[in-house]
């Protein structure tokens, strides 16, 4: 028995072993305190808490005051739209978002449209990028917010977020972006997005679960969901997660350490997968755009089957998904691929392969060694091809059409 090749990265990340150690002292020993008690125990749970926001504005290239932490990427997303609403009501009802946000975007967005907001939901194009002329055409004069994802988290389309920003902030329009998925993976900078909200997730770079973290701007109206207490500036109240925010702290302090770095070998990996697939597949179909996108991501349709039956076969190698975790087990096709226009087969067929700072390149060979054999064992070998060679790699091994 062996674990399968983990591809799915953007669903989650396995945790750094220098962040295991950076937390285990908060789980032990003697740094266990309550951050808000005044003894020595609830100092130095304090001090590692303001440690982890010095160490996550530093990456973003934020003050450590504009960073507050919550249980998750989720309830960041709430609370920077949500709590923005409610300070902003009196001044406009109006909200713009796109039709590929994740769901912890477009679920609180629908909860204002219910409570008498409007919202509109702007199109994309064929590679899930939104167009700043569509924004600007959706502008009105009570429109109080601008809600659009950095990166997608199924096909890695980065969105352009700066050029957005120049856009609706000098009008006074507030710019909020769900950067779950692109921290960790490109460089990341508040003040050259030019956003007044931005989303975190510290699973999705190698901290823990049950950590994310909010950037506000500065001047920001916004207003808390949850009351009890004055945490987190009072916009967060409960007894901080120590060891997960110090977790998140040291995830954030090694990605800025590796000064882009990873991001390169991510692409190398994500390209040769994409050559190999593509040398034995020539009929695959990249989904997302080709070059704006996220340098771990491949999104790609097979061609004559779906990608169920593909992850299925391939299952006790290859651990990959459909798209987005948070749908995993529907059967409906995405709604990001839907939005994107793709047919009914062409998004029944799509796999999103992630690679992470844990994927070799031997880990990329046997990869794609496996999903090709699975294609084989389908009874898919007209689908299959190696130039040149009229082989199919299966299993490590050569085997003839």
């Amino acid at each position: 028995m062996h674990n399968p090749i983990y591809l799915d990265h953007n669903a989650t990340t396995p945790v750094d072993p220098q962040v295991a150690d950076a937390i285990e002292p908060y789980l032990r020993q003697h740094f266990f305190g309550n951050p808000s008690s005044n003894h020595i125990y609830g100092q130095r749970a304090h001090d590692a808490v303001e440690k982890a926001r010095y160490q996550v504005a530093t990456l973003i290239g934020a003050q450590h005051d504009e960073i507050l932490f919550t249980g998750c990427a989720t309830e960041a997303n709430n609370l920077g739209i949500r709590g923005v609403a409610e300070a902003m009501r009196n001044k406009g009802r109006h909200i713009i978002t796109s039709s590929i946000e994740h769901p912890s975007v477009s679920a609180p967005l629908q909860l204002l449209k219910r409570n008498g907001w409007e919202v509109t939901v702007l199109p994309v194009d064929k590679y899930g990028l939104v167009s700043v002329e569509s924004v600007k055409n959706a502008l009105r004069p009570d429109t109080v917010l601008v809600s659009i994802m950095h990166a997608n988290n199924e096909v890695g389309t980065i969105q352009p977020i700066s050029e957005i920003s120049d856009m609706v902030r000098p009008k006074g329009i507030l710019l909020h972006t769900d950067a779950a998925q692109s921290v960790g993976k490109i460089p990341v900078s508040v003040d050259h997005l030019g956003v007044d909200l931005l989303t975190l997730a510290g699973h999705k770079f190698y901290a823990t679960k049950g950590i994310g973290a909010l950037y506000v701007r500065k001047g920001t109206p916004i207003e808390p969901l949850i009351v009890g207490a004055g945490h987190e500036q009072g916009l967060r109240p409960g007894t901080e997660n120590v060891p997960a925010i110090v977790g998140i702290g040291k995830a954030a302090e090694l990605i800025y350490k590796s000064d882009g770095f990873e991001g390169i070998t991510l692409r190398i990996l994500r390209d040769i997968l994409h050559e190999r697939l593509l040398e034995a597949v020539p009929d695959l179909k990249l989904n997302g755009h080709p070059d704006m996108r996220l340098p771990n991501t491949l999104n790609v349709s097979f061609p004559n089957i779906t990608g169920r039956e593909l992850l299925k076969q391939a299952a006790n190698d290859v651990a990959a998904s459909l798209g987005s975790a948070c749908h995993e087990e529907s059967d409906k096709v995405s709604g990001v691929l839907g939005a994107m226009g793709l047919s009914q087969q062409r998004a029944q067929g799509a796999v999103r392969f992630s690679v992470g700072v844990s994927t070799s390149i031997s880990d990329i060979e046997w990869a794609a060694s496996t999903l090709v054999s699975a294609l084989c064992e389908c009874g898919l070998k007209s689908a299959c091809h190696i130039p040149d060679k009229n082989k199919l790699i299966c299993n490590k091994q050569i085997y003839p059409h």
